[in-house]
Order: structure tokens, then C-alpha cells, then sequence
């Protein structure tokens, strides 16, 4: 029974092919836009960057999926924007309600965050990082409250997905195109 278990931990197949550099271009062109715009809003903004109201650490995640493999189901607008909104209203309300020690509200917003994105078919990974964000964040992000989930989550979600449709639809190649559905 252990030598099967741990026999699934060996790995069957081997790594894919690098993918093509027109395709690392068009990655790194939609994650420079995105995240520069973002950035750049916030600075504009005059927003305390030691804080990062506007420019999220989970947003660097979505640009990998939304730039990086803009044909994944983890990277479609419905997942994008429904996954990062769900995850902030589950971190700012496990923060809020419940009465444990930071430890205990991180696992809980993470784990909480990913039950709810199954069940709403919006699974992001980097919604897990929104939700975790919001309990961990420092003071200026707890103030916020459900603000946060308009801004900077709303806010800069809707930035990355407006960057992805004009840049992963540039291309003249039929099979880079964005998103593969909406809803």
C-alpha cells in the first residue's frame, strides 16, 4: 500500500516543449502593459507603495496565467474576475468575523476561497493569494474593509483583463486569441 502511494509521486511523463518565442514575446508584452498600467495608476494615484493598495503580489500570478497561457481555463475572464472578487469578499470577511489567531484566519481564507471558486466554476489560483492578502495585510488593507474588493482587487482585475483582450488578440496567429468563453 505505501510502495503504490508513494509510486504516484515518481512521475509518468515527461516535461513539455518549450513553447515557441513568438509566444514568450506576446507573454511578455501583455505582463510589461498589464502590470506597468496597474503601476502606473497607482503612482499616479499617489498611493503609499510600501503598502501596495493597487498593485496586489497576486496580480504577478495572473499575469502568468492571463499573458503566459491565455488559453487555460484558469485564465478566462470568468475565472479572472469571479475568482479574485470571491477571494477578497471571503479574505476581508474571515478577517472580519471570525475570531482566531492570524494563523488560523490565513488557512481559513485560502481554503475557504478555493470551496467557493470550485463551486462557482471560477477557479484562479492566484485568488487564493487575494484572499490571503487580506488577512495578512497590514493595517491600511484592513481599513479598507470591502473596499478592497473594489479597489485595488475590481480595479486591477479589470485593468489585466482589459490588457489581455487587446494584447492576446493582437497576434496574427488563429490559435492565440482571448478569452475562449465568457461566462
Amino acid at each position: 500500500m505505501i510502495k503504490t502511494y508513494l509510486s504516484k509521486m515518481t512521475g509518468r511523463d515527461k516535461s513539455p516543449a518549450r513553447v515557441p518565442h513568438h509566444k514568450i514575446a506576446w507573454s511578455c508584452l501583455g505582463a510589461f502593459i498589464g502590470i506597468y498600467t496597474i503601476s502606473a495608476i497607482h503612482n499616479w494615484l499617489h498611493l503609499d507603495t510600501l503598502d501596495s493598495l493597487f498593485l496586489v503580489s497576486s496580480f504577478g500570478a495572473t499575469a502568468v496565467l492571463i499573458y503566459g497561457a491565455p488559453q487555460a481555463d484558469f485564465s478566462q475572464p470568468r475565472n479572472l474576475v469571479g475568482g479574485h472578487i470571491i477571494s477578497a469578499l471571503i479574505g476581508i470577511s474571515v478577517y472580519k468575523y471570525i475570531p482566531f489567531d492570524i494563523e488560523v484566519l490565513s488557512a481559513f481564507a485560502v481554503s475557504f476561497s478555493i470551496v467557493a471558486m470550485h463551486y462557482s466554476r471560477t477557479l484562479h489560483p492566484p485568488g487564493g493569494a487575494t484572499a490571503l492578502v487580506a488577512v495578512i495585510g497590514s493595517d491600511s488593507i484592513h481599513e479598507l474593509g470591502y473596499w478592497y474588493v473594489v479597489s485595488p482587487i475590481g480595479a486591477g482585475v479589470l485593468i489585466m483583463l482589459l490588457v489581455a483582450l487587446v494584447i492576446n488578440n493582437l497576434s496574427s496567429n488563429p490559435k492565440r486569441h482571448y478569452p475562449r468563453y465568457w461566462l
